[in-house]
């Protein structure tokens, strides 16, 4: 009776180890990613370099909106900056709704293997963003692309980095119920 009794608890501890571990997967992955800069993921910075290239990188940007009543848009098409030096970035978000929006952005850099070296100052992903309706809102990116670009062997020969955010409902979501679908958003590289 007792052996039956220790194999019931290891499967309910089993049980309960596995449900902790599928709802920390997420928040684990894009903590993983954000710190390695794995899957294109941009990197958080607390100071930009103190060393300045003379050569450049042009850096695209891309907008997107998923399932909500939005324009966004970015000021700038694209910017070209020495690596090394600080760049910023302005975005403009309007609800063509009634009703106000709650959403959030995330983000992603193409090609996947300079997502290391693009590190963000300032942004606005991944924040709770209220909308009210047909307002407009400015949202800035201080940004810059780490000298180390120049030296390592996959990504040095790097001319251009576009850097992609997609607008999606925030979690308990938009006055009429929608749910957000999670911070896959991050790993979208869609096009508008």
């Amino acid at each position: 009776m007792k052996r039956q009794n220790l194999i019931a608890l290891a499967c309910a501890g089993g049980v309960v180890f596995m449900t902790g571990a599928a709802f920390a997967a997420v928040p684990l992955y894009q903590l993983f990613c954000q710190v390695t800069g794995f899957d294109g993921t941009v990197r958080k910075a607390d100071k930009a370099p103190d060393t300045v290239l003379d050569s450049t990188v042009l850096v695209r940007f891309d907008t997107n909106v998923r399932d909500l009543p939005m324009v966004f848009r970015a000021e700038q098409v694209s910017q070209r900056v020495r690596i090394g030096e600080t760049g910023m970035a302005w975005f403009d978000v309007t609800n063509t709704s009634d009703r106000p929006i709650k959403a959030r952005a995330g983000y992603n850099v193409v090609p996947e293997y300079t997502g290391p070296y693009f590190q963000k100052l300032q942004c606005f992903c991944f924040d709770e963003q209220i909308i009210e309706p047909g307002a407009t809102r400015k949202f800035p990116v201080q940004y810059f692309v780490a000298p180390e670009l120049a030296t390592d062997a996959e990504a040095k020969g790097a001319t251009e980095i576009t850097l992609s955010y997609t607008f999606y409902p925030a979690r308990d979501g938009a006055p009429d119920g929608t749910k957000d679908p999670g911070r896959a958003a991050g790993r979208e590289s869609g096009r508008t």
